[in-house]
Protein backbone atom coordinates (compact mmCIF):
# COMPACT_ATOMS: atom_id res chain seq x y z
CA UNK A 1 0.00 0.00 0.00
CA UNK A 2 1.40 3.41 -0.97
CA UNK A 3 1.82 5.63 2.08
CA UNK A 4 -0.39 8.71 2.07
CA UNK A 5 1.30 12.02 1.24
CA UNK A 6 1.39 13.94 4.55
CA UNK A 7 1.20 17.27 2.69
CA UNK A 8 -2.27 18.70 1.99
CA UNK A 9 -3.28 19.72 -1.55
CA UNK A 10 -1.07 22.80 -1.67
CA UNK A 11 -3.12 24.55 -4.35
CA UNK A 12 -6.00 24.78 -1.86
CA UNK A 13 -4.09 26.51 0.92
CA UNK A 14 -4.24 30.02 -0.60
CA UNK A 15 -8.01 29.72 -0.98
CA UNK A 16 -8.35 28.53 2.62
CA UNK A 17 -6.13 31.32 3.98
CA UNK A 18 -7.98 34.03 2.05
CA UNK A 19 -11.43 32.67 2.97
CA UNK A 20 -10.48 32.42 6.64
CA UNK A 21 -9.03 35.94 6.66
CA UNK A 22 -12.07 37.50 5.00
CA UNK A 23 -14.69 35.20 6.54
CA UNK A 24 -16.14 34.93 3.05
CA UNK A 25 -15.70 32.67 0.03
CA UNK A 26 -16.88 35.51 -2.22
CA UNK A 27 -14.28 38.01 -0.97
CA UNK A 28 -11.59 35.36 -1.12
CA UNK A 29 -12.54 34.69 -4.73
CA UNK A 30 -12.36 38.41 -5.53
CA UNK A 31 -8.85 38.61 -4.05
CA UNK A 32 -7.64 35.49 -5.86
CA UNK A 33 -9.54 36.24 -9.10
CA UNK A 34 -11.59 33.06 -8.71
CA UNK A 35 -15.31 32.46 -8.60
CA UNK A 36 -17.02 31.82 -5.28
CA UNK A 37 -17.78 28.26 -6.37
CA UNK A 38 -14.12 27.64 -7.26
CA UNK A 39 -13.05 28.72 -3.78
CA UNK A 40 -15.77 26.52 -2.26
CA UNK A 41 -14.54 23.50 -4.23
CA UNK A 42 -10.95 24.04 -3.11
CA UNK A 43 -12.03 24.33 0.53
CA UNK A 44 -14.11 21.14 0.24
CA UNK A 45 -11.15 19.30 -1.30
CA UNK A 46 -8.95 20.42 1.60
CA UNK A 47 -11.56 19.36 4.18
CA UNK A 48 -11.87 15.92 2.57
CA UNK A 49 -8.09 15.51 2.65
CA UNK A 50 -7.93 16.51 6.31
CA UNK A 51 -10.98 14.47 7.26
CA UNK A 52 -12.68 17.28 9.17
CA UNK A 53 -14.57 20.52 8.49
CA UNK A 54 -12.71 23.80 8.60
CA UNK A 55 -15.71 26.15 8.32
CA UNK A 56 -19.24 26.16 9.66
CA UNK A 57 -22.16 28.33 8.62
CA UNK A 58 -23.78 30.51 11.28
CA UNK A 59 -26.72 32.91 10.98
CA UNK A 60 -24.29 35.83 10.99
CA UNK A 61 -21.99 34.32 8.38
CA UNK A 62 -19.07 31.94 7.91
CA UNK A 63 -16.93 30.91 10.89
CA UNK A 64 -13.89 28.73 11.34
CA UNK A 65 -14.25 25.57 13.37
CA UNK A 66 -11.78 25.18 16.28
CA UNK A 67 -9.66 22.94 14.03
CA UNK A 68 -9.94 25.53 11.26
CA UNK A 69 -8.79 28.36 13.56
CA UNK A 70 -5.69 26.40 14.59
CA UNK A 71 -4.93 25.39 11.00
CA UNK A 72 -5.44 28.96 9.75
CA UNK A 73 -2.75 30.34 12.08
CA UNK A 74 -0.26 27.76 10.86
CA UNK A 75 -1.09 28.17 7.16
CA UNK A 76 -1.04 31.97 7.35
CA UNK A 77 2.37 32.00 9.05
CA UNK A 78 3.87 29.53 6.57
CA UNK A 79 2.49 31.38 3.53
CA UNK A 80 3.77 34.69 4.88
CA UNK A 81 7.25 33.26 5.44
CA UNK A 82 7.17 31.66 1.99
CA UNK A 83 6.13 34.97 0.36
CA UNK A 84 8.88 36.90 2.13
CA UNK A 85 11.58 34.40 1.27
CA UNK A 86 10.39 34.15 -2.32
CA UNK A 87 10.52 37.94 -2.62
CA UNK A 88 14.05 37.93 -1.23
CA UNK A 89 15.18 35.31 -3.73
CA UNK A 90 13.52 37.11 -6.62
CA UNK A 91 15.52 40.17 -5.75
CA UNK A 92 18.56 37.95 -6.41
CA UNK A 93 20.20 38.77 -3.17
CA UNK A 94 20.44 42.48 -3.98
CA UNK A 95 19.53 44.02 -0.62
CA UNK A 96 20.09 47.52 -2.02
CA UNK A 97 17.38 47.19 -4.67
CA UNK A 98 14.00 48.85 -4.14
CA UNK A 99 11.05 47.84 -6.31
CA UNK A 100 8.31 50.48 -6.48
CA UNK A 101 4.89 49.54 -7.86
CA UNK A 102 2.69 52.27 -9.30
CA UNK A 103 0.09 52.96 -11.96
CA UNK A 104 1.48 54.06 -15.33
CA UNK A 105 -0.13 57.49 -14.80
CA UNK A 106 1.43 58.21 -11.42
CA UNK A 107 4.75 56.66 -12.43
CA UNK A 108 5.07 58.90 -15.49
CA UNK A 109 3.47 62.11 -14.21
CA UNK A 110 4.70 62.25 -10.61
CA UNK A 111 7.11 59.50 -9.55
CA UNK A 112 9.59 59.91 -12.40
CA UNK A 113 9.91 63.61 -11.52
CA UNK A 114 10.52 62.95 -7.82
CA UNK A 115 12.97 60.05 -7.99
CA UNK A 116 16.09 62.09 -8.90
CA UNK A 117 15.94 63.80 -5.50
CA UNK A 118 15.74 60.44 -3.70
CA UNK A 119 18.51 58.92 -5.82
CA UNK A 120 20.73 61.93 -5.16
CA UNK A 121 20.26 61.40 -1.41
CA UNK A 122 20.65 57.60 -1.68
CA UNK A 123 22.95 56.86 -4.65
CA UNK A 124 23.63 53.31 -3.40
CA UNK A 125 19.97 52.23 -3.72
CA UNK A 126 18.99 50.66 -7.05
CA UNK A 127 15.45 51.60 -8.13
CA UNK A 128 13.16 49.31 -10.12
CA UNK A 129 9.67 50.51 -11.15
CA UNK A 130 6.83 48.04 -11.71
CA UNK A 131 3.73 49.50 -13.39
CA UNK A 132 0.41 47.83 -12.59
CA UNK A 133 -2.78 49.76 -13.37
CA UNK A 134 -5.05 48.08 -10.82
CA UNK A 135 -3.58 47.95 -7.29
CA UNK A 136 -5.87 45.03 -6.47
CA UNK A 137 -3.84 42.92 -8.90
CA UNK A 138 -0.54 43.57 -7.16
CA UNK A 139 1.47 40.48 -6.26
CA UNK A 140 2.88 41.15 -2.79
CA UNK A 141 6.01 39.16 -3.62
CA UNK A 142 6.95 41.33 -6.61
CA UNK A 143 7.31 44.79 -5.07
CA UNK A 144 8.56 46.51 -1.93
CA UNK A 145 6.42 49.66 -1.81
CA UNK A 146 3.59 51.01 -3.95
CA UNK A 147 2.38 54.50 -4.86
CA UNK A 148 -1.27 54.76 -5.85
CA UNK A 149 -4.27 57.04 -5.61
CA UNK A 150 -6.25 55.62 -2.69
CA UNK A 151 -9.78 56.29 -1.46
CA UNK A 152 -10.00 55.50 2.24
CA UNK A 153 -12.73 53.03 3.25
CA UNK A 154 -13.15 51.82 -0.32
CA UNK A 155 -12.20 48.18 -0.97
CA UNK A 156 -8.53 48.25 -0.05
CA UNK A 157 -5.97 46.15 -1.89
CA UNK A 158 -5.37 43.02 0.20
CA UNK A 159 -2.31 42.76 2.38
CA UNK A 160 -1.17 46.40 2.31
CA UNK A 161 -1.44 49.45 4.54
CA UNK A 162 -1.85 52.93 3.01
CA UNK A 163 -0.28 56.20 4.17
CA UNK A 164 -1.23 59.49 2.51
CA UNK A 165 1.73 61.21 0.84
CA UNK A 166 -0.22 64.48 0.54
CA UNK A 167 -2.45 65.09 3.58
CA UNK A 168 -4.59 67.49 1.53
CA UNK A 169 -5.38 67.41 -2.17
CA UNK A 170 -7.79 69.34 -4.38
CA UNK A 171 -9.26 68.71 -7.81
CA UNK A 172 -9.76 71.32 -10.53
CA UNK A 173 -10.69 71.50 -14.19
CA UNK A 174 -7.42 71.81 -16.12
CA UNK A 175 -6.38 72.07 -19.74
CA UNK A 176 -3.43 73.21 -21.84
CA UNK A 177 -2.94 76.82 -22.96
CA UNK A 178 -3.04 75.48 -26.52
CA UNK A 179 -6.62 74.29 -25.96
CA UNK A 180 -7.70 77.73 -24.74
CA UNK A 181 -6.05 79.37 -27.77
CA UNK A 182 -8.05 77.10 -30.07
CA UNK A 183 -11.41 77.14 -28.28
CA UNK A 184 -11.40 80.30 -26.18
CA UNK A 185 -11.55 80.82 -22.43
CA UNK A 186 -14.02 78.84 -20.33
CA UNK A 187 -16.28 81.59 -19.03
CA UNK A 188 -18.36 79.54 -16.58
CA UNK A 189 -19.02 75.88 -15.61
CA UNK A 190 -22.11 75.67 -17.81
CA UNK A 191 -19.92 76.28 -20.86
CA UNK A 192 -17.88 73.19 -20.03
CA UNK A 193 -20.93 71.05 -20.65
CA UNK A 194 -21.96 72.68 -23.93
CA UNK A 195 -18.98 74.23 -25.74
CA UNK A 196 -15.96 72.25 -24.56
CA UNK A 197 -14.64 68.68 -24.71
CA UNK A 198 -14.52 66.91 -21.35
CA UNK A 199 -12.07 64.08 -20.73
CA UNK A 200 -13.92 61.17 -19.10
CA UNK A 201 -12.15 58.30 -17.34
CA UNK A 202 -14.08 55.06 -17.70
CA UNK A 203 -12.55 53.51 -14.59
CA UNK A 204 -14.38 50.52 -13.15
CA UNK A 205 -12.21 50.62 -10.01
CA UNK A 206 -14.15 53.77 -8.94
CA UNK A 207 -10.97 55.50 -7.81
CA UNK A 208 -11.28 58.71 -9.80
CA UNK A 209 -13.64 61.62 -9.20
CA UNK A 210 -16.27 61.96 -11.92
CA UNK A 211 -17.35 65.17 -13.64
CA UNK A 212 -20.90 64.65 -12.40
CA UNK A 213 -19.77 64.42 -8.79
CA UNK A 214 -17.47 67.43 -9.22
CA UNK A 215 -20.39 69.54 -10.49
CA UNK A 216 -22.84 68.35 -7.85
CA UNK A 217 -20.50 68.79 -4.87
CA UNK A 218 -19.75 72.35 -6.02
CA UNK A 219 -23.54 72.98 -6.23
CA UNK A 220 -23.29 73.47 -9.98
CA UNK A 221 -25.98 72.47 -12.44
CA UNK A 222 -25.16 69.17 -14.13
CA UNK A 223 -26.32 67.58 -17.34
CA UNK A 224 -24.51 65.15 -19.66
CA UNK A 225 -21.83 67.04 -21.65
CA UNK A 226 -22.24 67.61 -25.36
CA UNK A 227 -18.64 66.71 -26.25
CA UNK A 228 -16.46 64.07 -24.53
CA UNK A 229 -13.31 62.08 -25.11
CA UNK A 230 -13.43 58.81 -23.16
CA UNK A 231 -10.78 56.26 -22.25
CA UNK A 232 -10.12 53.72 -19.51
CA UNK A 233 -6.65 55.20 -18.93
CA UNK A 234 -6.10 58.48 -17.08
CA UNK A 235 -2.57 58.54 -18.48
CA UNK A 236 -3.89 58.50 -22.05
CA UNK A 237 -6.40 61.26 -21.31
CA UNK A 238 -3.75 63.37 -19.58
CA UNK A 239 -1.48 63.07 -22.61
CA UNK A 240 -4.42 64.16 -24.78
CA UNK A 241 -5.08 67.06 -22.42
CA UNK A 242 -1.46 68.21 -22.65
CA UNK A 243 -1.80 68.00 -26.44
CA UNK A 244 -4.73 70.44 -26.34
CA UNK A 245 -7.63 68.06 -26.94
CA UNK A 246 -9.87 68.88 -23.98
CA UNK A 247 -10.44 69.64 -20.31
CA UNK A 248 -9.89 67.09 -17.56
CA UNK A 249 -10.20 66.86 -13.81
CA UNK A 250 -6.71 67.18 -12.39
CA UNK A 251 -5.19 66.65 -8.95
CA UNK A 252 -3.32 69.85 -8.11
CA UNK A 253 -0.48 68.30 -6.10
CA UNK A 254 -0.06 65.44 -8.55
CA UNK A 255 0.18 67.89 -11.47
CA UNK A 256 2.14 70.59 -9.63
CA UNK A 257 5.07 70.48 -12.07
CA UNK A 258 2.83 70.90 -15.14
CA UNK A 259 0.93 73.75 -13.48
CA UNK A 260 4.15 75.49 -12.38
CA UNK A 261 5.64 75.17 -15.87
CA UNK A 262 2.47 76.38 -17.53
CA UNK A 263 1.91 73.30 -19.68
CA UNK A 264 -1.40 73.00 -17.80
CA UNK A 265 -3.63 75.78 -16.48
CA UNK A 266 -6.86 75.89 -14.53
CA UNK A 267 -9.80 76.26 -16.88
CA UNK A 268 -11.98 77.47 -14.00
CA UNK A 269 -11.12 78.79 -10.51
CA UNK A 270 -13.31 76.30 -8.63
CA UNK A 271 -11.59 73.47 -6.74
CA UNK A 272 -12.96 70.55 -4.74
CA UNK A 273 -11.28 68.53 -1.97
CA UNK A 274 -10.25 65.16 -3.33
CA UNK A 275 -12.06 61.97 -2.30
CA UNK A 276 -8.71 60.24 -1.88
CA UNK A 277 -5.01 60.83 -1.69
CA UNK A 278 -1.81 59.86 -3.38
CA UNK A 279 -0.69 57.14 -0.96
CA UNK A 280 2.23 54.91 -0.14
CA UNK A 281 1.32 51.21 0.02
CA UNK A 282 3.40 49.06 2.35
CA UNK A 283 2.93 45.27 2.34
CA UNK A 284 1.81 44.12 5.78
CA UNK A 285 3.85 41.55 7.69
CA UNK A 286 6.90 42.39 5.57
CA UNK A 287 10.31 42.95 7.11
CA UNK A 288 11.28 46.51 6.12
CA UNK A 289 14.65 46.57 4.42
CA UNK A 290 16.93 49.59 4.75
CA UNK A 291 15.96 50.88 1.25
CA UNK A 292 12.26 50.54 2.16
CA UNK A 293 12.74 52.50 5.38
CA UNK A 294 14.75 55.17 3.57
CA UNK A 295 12.12 55.65 0.88
CA UNK A 296 9.23 55.70 3.37
CA UNK A 297 10.97 58.37 5.41
CA UNK A 298 11.74 60.41 2.30
CA UNK A 299 8.35 60.28 0.60
CA UNK A 300 6.22 60.65 3.75
CA UNK A 301 8.46 63.38 5.12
Amino acid sequence: MTPRDPLPPLSCLRAFEAAARHGSFTQAGSELHLTQSAVSRQIKRLEIDLGRPLFELHPDGLRLTPAGEHYFLIVQRLLRELRDETANLRRRGNDRQLTLASSPTIASIWLARQLPDFQHAHPDIEIRILTVEDPHRLDLTEFDLGIYYHVKNEVDPPGVSADAIFPQESVAAVCSPVYLERHGQVLDPAELLTRHTLMVVEDHYHDWLTWELWFRELDLTWHPPTHTLRANSFQLLMNATLAGQGVTLGWMRLLAAELDQGTLVQALPQTLPSRGHLSLFTPEHRHLTEPMRAFRQWVLG
